[in-house]
This record gives structure tokens, sequence and C-alpha cells, in this order.
């Protein structure tokens, strides 16, 4: 049986617990593809997971992968797969709730998938996937943000934001961004109107907003309030030291009241994954990378995430 490298950790707990090793490499069955990653990037949800944050979900065998975000080239197509070929340069995301895309091959369906955009080579294409398709589905298809309304995107310099204040701008909105000190210039420079750093400028001194797209997690309900009358609001995290009462929260306010917090659940599919090949190509929305980093070094890569300050998305060159 052929092996592969792949990032892997037996316990629960720190970065420290990554690390890269050899298991069987997968075989493409009927209906699948076998993708050759070139790079993956790094997504809170990953953090979570490996920290052990997640384990109604991710449970307790091991070892256990990391990875979401997919971007690399068909080694092999399953039997009844017709509209993809070996060479083929693809992105997209592992299944829903499932990881290892930190690895030198993963199988997938091909609605996981679309082509890449040609424009992208494929290590800056894997900062997308994930956080380019989580902010079309919070501001187009959850919020319904249209020209000329006031949008708030809150971690304005992260994965998810970075591509939200792009897009944002893009569909004609005035962009407010928060965002550290250090990371103002860069939204900016992605097409926000007006940029605030977090730590000085709190909700009080904010609004009224159209739209809010928080990708932080914590008090929710302060910024709900600044939402004008009909507007809308999507949290994509919620806090994990607190779960259940900012579920609570996010759940009854979908419920009650006019100004109503949208329920994020992301599993994006082959036409999302094309619709941001779309942006992409046509100048939209680009890659933000902060760091790519070798396979070798996941590990450092969670640290550096969970440290804060990031410039959009740390990346991992597999290939």
């Amino acid at each position: 049986m052929s092996e592969m490298r792949a990032a892997r950790y037996d316990r629960y707990g720190p970065p420290e617990v990554l690390y890269v090793g050899t298991v069987p490499k997968p075989v493409a069955g009927p209906g699948e593809v076998l993708v050759r990653v070139h790079a993956t990037s790094v997504n809170g949800g990953e953090l979570s997971g490996r920290a052990g944050k997640l384990k109604l979900v991710t449970g307790r065998k091991f070892p256990q992968g990391t990875g979401v975000d997919i971007a690399g080239e068909i080694a092999e197509v399953g039997s009844s797969v017709r509209h993809l070929a070996v060479g083929d340069r693809v992105w997209g995301a592992m299944p829903h709730l499932r990881f290892g895309a930190a690895a030198e091959y993963v199988a997938v369906r091909p609605r996981q998938l679309s082509y890449a955009p040609e424009s992208l080579d494929l290590v800056r294409a894997a900062a997308l996937p994930g956080v380019g398709t989580t902010a079309i589905t919070a501001l187009r298809d959850k919020i319904g943000l249209m020209s000329g309304e006031r949008l708030l995107v809150r971690g304005a310099a992260g994965g998810v934001g970075s591509v939200a204040v792009q897009l944002g701008h893009a569909l004609g909105a005035h962009v407010t961004a928060l965002a550290g000190a250090k990371t103002l210039d860069l939204v900016r420079e992605l097409g926000a109107d007006e940029a605030h750093d977090y730590r000085t400028t709190g909700p009080a001194a904010l609004g009224p907003f159209d739209a809010v797209l928080d990708t932080v997690g914590t008090e929710l309900g302060a910024y709900r309030r600044l939402l004008a009358p009909g507007g809308r609001m999507v949290g994509i995290a919620f806090d994990t030291d607190r779960p259940l009462s900012s579920l609570g929260s996010i759940l009854r306010s979908t419920v009650h009241g006019a100004r109503r917090v949208r329920i994020f659940t992301g599993n994006p599919l082959h036409q999302l994954f094309a619709d941001l090949a779309a942006y992409v190509e046509n100048g939209a929305i680009r890659p933000v990378v902060d760091t790519v980093h070798p396979l070798s070094d996941i590990a450092r890569a969670h640290r550096a995430m969970e440290a804060g300050g990031v410039r959009g998305k740390h990346v991992i060159q597999v290939k």
C-alpha cells in the first residue's frame, strides 16, 4: 500500500501536539477524485478541534487530521466521475466537519471542488476556499447586502474578515472595519471606507449599520444593538469559552426582536467555489496571505494563529 505524509495529532492540546506522520495514501472511490494537495490553510475551527473544544463532533478516536481547505490538482478520477480529469487544477474544501486536508493527497467527491482560478498559483489559492465561501454566504446569501448600505466587519484583518471587506466594497456597500491597530493599513487597502482599532473603538462609538458581520463571537448583543431597523447580522463564530450561552444568545435573537442575527451554517459545495473563482477572476477578491509555512511547521502556523494579529491567512505548503 502506498503511503503519504499528513499532519496528525494523538491527543487534544496545544499546537505542539501536531506532528507530520506517514499514513496510507487514500484511493478514489467510484464517485470520488484523488487530489494531490499543493497547499491548505489554517482556519479557526481547526484550532478549536485540535484544542479539544469540539469533542462532541470530533470524538475521542485518534490519530486525527487537520486542515479543511484544498488547493491542488487531480491525480486520480473515480470510474463514475465525468467532468474532471487528471491534471485539472482545483480548489475546494473537505466535507462538513471533516478535517484532513493537511496531507499530500485527499479523496473527495467532485461536489466539494471547482476549477481553481487560472490567475492564482495554487499556494496562494489555498488561502481562499473556506473563508471566501463563508464571506459570500454571509454577505450575499444570508444578509443580502445591497449597494449603498452600511456594513460593519468585525475582525476585518482575519481570514473571513479580509475577504468580507473586499466583497462588501465590490457589492457597493460603505464598509467600516474593526481590526487591530497594526492591520488598519491592510483593511483600508482592501476597500474599507473607515477603519478603527477595536481596542480603542467600542460598539458605543459606532453605528448604526444596515449589516454587521461578526467573526469574533463575543459581545454579540452589543454589536446587534448597532443595527438600524431592518438591519441584519451574521455571526460566524461563537465564544468557545462559553459555548452554550453564546449559542443560546444567537438562537434567541433569531426569534425575538426586529434586529435579528442570522444563523450561519457552512458546508460549501461546487457552485460556491465556482462563484468564488469568478470573484477572483474579475478582480473583486484576492487572497491575503500572512505567511506560507512548510507542512513540517504546521504547529508553528497554529501557534501564530492563536497569538492573534494575523493579516489574512497562514498557508501550509504541502507539495
